[in-house]
């Protein structure tokens, strides 16, 4: 049956595939439509995208969707939601790309951090960005295609090129090039946005050679963006009202409003992301600060935990080891087993990020005995996920931050009970999960509503936003501490160069 009541198009463009969501008043899901995006992986540690294939599939599920409403006016706003440090370049004229988009998993600007890193800039990117210099995040990507690509660095210093995050790619194509914007989420994603004075930075700009012409408008991620073109089923006109990363749009969409409230987003990678409020704040060493979003003259800032590689793990056990045939079956396997039997799995495979942040870091499975098998390999693939978290989380409480009382989880990884669980027991909090999944998608849908009055406030937000399953702690404190240790010592040797010493 077609559906007639006015909706709110969210775009929620992955790094793994893409989907289009409506939603209603009552913040309910009424379609989702999804299509996978091609990984590219021209080099170890490159990781591309091909820029075309994402707006094609973005055009592809946007029709679908159009398919199920009886008429195409019912779509109140278009909200997007996206990967975030990944980075697209194309030519102002004409809107194409003249590179792959590369991915925020990419290590290829390992060497301008090093050498930034040598020159003592650390402190600066820092004070001024909240972020630590890692190829992790936008600027040293564009830095690179500067760089290496015959002839973008003169036509960048021309006017003639667009450099953006995928939100500001796919709202140029959405609007047929009139809007070249972003949001203060993804912005402070780059290295050269200061995000306490919320424009980009002449002095950072300079230091990585980013011409300030090619750069987005930085707004508020609520706020009037542009209309739509006609593109097929969708008719013109149709206002975009907000734009966010990813795993700001999951903090929203899981309504985490009051400081200290935290979530983490499990993907291909892990976000731990606590809401910490208007005030500016600067975080400790190994966390990173961050602009949560843009809410009319509001600004909400966060601390935020960024993990390279988790749900990847998971994928790599299937698809590089083939010890595994879905994904899913994990829980069933690991409950299968009465404890782990000292097997760790340090997923190092592009360095590690938070709250370690070594680049040239290298994974490794530490405690294989006779009698290891596919099960104790694909329950330490899972642990690992969890210990990862609760490293970030034990640096916010060593750091006298704000402290945790429970987590609020989402991303695919949130549906493994085995890890759910785990994850309460190694953290010794609740962990909570919603009965919408897709709280990216809602998070973004939520500010575009907010933007067009479809939802009044906040606190109508909250009324809607409900748990479906609260895990709660159950291991015993030393069994919790001696698997934690293990884990800690497991990671010490994947940080160790030969010749070198480190201790736990």
């Amino acid at each position: 049956m077609a559906l007639a009541d006015e909706l709110i198009l969210a775009i929620d463009q992955g790094t793994t595939g893409t989907k289009v969501l409506l939603f209603d008043r009552k913040a309910e899901v009424c379609g989702t439509f999804y299509r996978e995006l091609t990984q590219y992986y021209p080099r170890p540690g490159w990781v591309e995208h091909d820029p075309v294939e994402i707006w094609e599939g973005v055009v592809e599920l946007i029709q679908r969707a159009m398919t199920i409403m009886e008429e195409p006016r019912q779509v109140r706003a278009i909200a997007v939601t996206n990967q975030r440090e990944t980075v697209v370049v194309w030519e102002r004229a004409t809107g194409r790309p003249l590179a792959p988009a590369v991915v925020w998993q990419c290590r290829r600007s390992t060497e301008i951090c090093r050498a930034l890193r040598e020159e003592g800039l650390e402190e600066t990117f820092r004070r001024k960005t909240g972020l630590t210099i890692d190829p992790y995040f936008s600027g040293t990507k564009m830095r690179w295609l500067l760089e290496e690509i015959p002839g973008l660095k003169a036509r960048a210093a021309h006017g003639e090129l667009c450099f953006g995050t995928i939100d500001a790619w796919l709202l140029w194509n959405l609007t047929g090039g009139k809007a070249f914007a972003t949001d203060y989420s993804n912005a402070a994603r780059t290295l050269f946005f200061n995000i306490y004075d919320l424009d980009w930075d002449d002095e950072l700009l300079a230091v990585l050679g980013v011409p300030r012409a090619t750069l987005p408008e930085a707004r508020p991620s609520s706020c009037f963006y542009g209309e739509t073109v006609a593109l097929g089923k969708l008719p013109a006109g149709i206002p975009i009202t907000a734009m966010i990363g990813d795993s700001q749009a999951a903090l929203f969409g899981e309504a985490c409003f009051a400081p200290g409230m935290a979530k983490a987003t499990y993907g291909t990678g892990t976000s731990v992301m606590v809401f910490a409020g208007p005030k500016q704040i600067q975080a400790p060493p190994g966390l990173v600060a961050t602009i949560a979003w843009g809410l009319g003259r509001e600004v909400g800032y966060a601390y935020e935990g960024l993990i390279n590689v988790t749900g990847a793990t998971m994928q790599w056990l299937r698809d590089g080891l083939g010890i595994i045939e879905d994904v899913a079956e994990s829980s069933a396997i690991a409950s299968r087993l009465s404890g782990n039997d000292g097997v760790y799995l340090v997923p190092a495979f592009v360095g590690l990020a938070a709250p370690y942040w070594d680049m040239e870091a290298r994974g490794l499975i530490t405690g294989l005995t006779r009698g290891t098998t596919r099960a104790h390999l694909i329950r330490a693939g899972l642990e690992s996920i969890a210990y990862q978290v609760r490293d970030v989380v034990e640096l916010i409480r060593e750091s006298g931050g704000l402290g945790l009382t429970s987590l609020r989880a989402d991303g695919g990884a949130a549906e493994n009970e085995f890890l759910m669980q785990f994850q309460a027991d190694i953290l010794d909090v609740e962990v909570v999960k919603p009965r919408i999944k897709e709280l990216s998608a809602l998070g973004a849908a939520y500010l575009a509503g907010l933007q067009t009055g479809f939802w009044a406030d906040l606190q109508e937000i909250v009324a809607t936003w409900r748990a479906e399953r609260v895990y709660h702690p159950r291991m015993e404190p030393e069994l919790r501490e001696r698997y934690f240790t293990e884990w800690k010592r497991a990671v010490v040797r994947a940080l160790t160069r030969p010749g070198e010493t480190r201790k736990l």
